[in-house]
């Protein structure tokens, strides 16, 4: 099979691509980014491509099926621009991918896709994905939703998946997640036990996580196999600030949503941190979802808990973990973090 990955460098592209390559029927792998990794496996074939202007026809001719990753977190203070790469650069792929007839299209989506959640009642894939409208991030995933919708509508030939992942963790997208949603004023040190003794809890704050490569295994799935349609994809247990705590050798401290709902809001507007107010908002109205139908149909299990994917991910935080790919590469000490404000807290990608 010759399979295409569209945003092959990121969290979830980097694992993706070593699963496929380790795959005996995978004859080879079309890497699509826009910035190109001196990091280039066996089977893989690279390209730099920016999905919101390239022409995307080319790479995708002879393919078995598309794998589409790509995703724009940042500049949150500038939503048109993530807009143009995430809204409308996936509408380009998807267009590409049916000009070329691919027999298959897998695309990411997320649990951020989801109406907001009714109390800890699990939602399956059948439920309501007009995202939280007042967050960029979950508002265009609820729209690329509806585009998936279209190409399931008018291309009845093609075979599409879409995965609904919760948070992804690992030890090597430690220092990119610090980057894109705490910032640069925050050390990595900071995230051991002896630096914090308290854990706030805000009441109805709980979510569910994976390791990356776990759901990088459904990607694989879903890309090889012969299913179609949604699937949700998380770990057990649901996470909440208690876990966080015990993981910390913490102690938990109730704390309304507001307040920490207003320091966010007070952070961002100076500039402080990366991550909107509307963000955390999204968050506090997530759904849990129910897994069944990815451990039913796609053969999917995942082999990390969520204790376990966040205790990596913390053991990363605490090194300045990263990988050899542009969007993973740590920027370690005082040169990094200049940069970074340099830059614009939440401004340019």
């Amino acid at each position: 099979m010759n399979v295409v990955v569209v945003g092959a460098t990121g969290n979830t592209g980097t694992s993706v691509v070593r699963a496929l390559v380790d795959r005996p029927e995978v004859a080879t792998v079309r890497c699509l980014a826009r910035r190109l990794p001196t990091w280039q496996p066996a089977k893989t074939h690279w390209a730099a491509v920016n999905v919101a202007e390239d022409d995307l026809r080319p790479h995708f001719d002879g393919a078995d099926v598309v794998v589409h990753l790509a995703w724009l977190f940042q500049p949150t203070r500038n939503p048109v621009t993530t807009w143009r790469t995430n809204v409308l650069g996936s509408l380009r792929v998807f267009e590409a991918a049916v000009a070329a007839g691919v027999p298959a299209l897998v695309c990411a989506s997320s649990v951020g896709a989801y109406s907001p959640g009714d109390g800890d009642r699990p939602v399956d894939e059948s439920s309501p994905t007009h995202g939280w409208p007042e967050a960029a991030y979950t508002r265009e995933k609820a729209y690329v939703e509806r585009l998936l919708d279209l190409v399931e509508r008018d291309h009845p030939g093609m075979r599409v998946v879409r995965l609904r992942p919760g948070f992804l963790f690992t030890r090597y997208s430690a220092s990119e997640q610090r980057r894109l949603f705490a910032g640069p004023l925050v050390p990595h040190s900071i995230v051991r036990s002896s630096l914090i003794p308290v854990v706030p809890h805000p009441r109805g704050l709980r979510f569910q996580v994976s390791h990356t490569d776990d759901a990088a295994d459904a990607y694989v799935r879903a890309a090889l196999g012969s299913a179609s349609g949604a699937f949700n994809v998380a770990t057990d247990p649901v996470v909440d600030t208690r876990t966080l705590a015990s993981l910390l050798d913490a102690e938990t401290m109730s704390v309304p949503a507001s307040i920490v709902r207003t320091t966010v809001d007070v952070a961002w507007r100076a500039h402080l941190v990366p991550a909107s107010p509307q963000l955390f908002d999204a968050v506090m109205r997530l759904p849990v979802m129910d897994t069944s139908r990815a451990r039913d149909l796609l053969g999917w299990s995942p082999r990390f808990d969520a204790t376990e994917t966040l205790r990596e991910f913390l053991t990363g935080m605490q090194e300045a973990a990263g990988a050899e790919t542009p969007p993973l590469r740590p920027h370690p000490g005082l040169r990094g973090r200049l940069h970074e404000l340099r830059t614009g807290v939440g401004r340019r990608p």
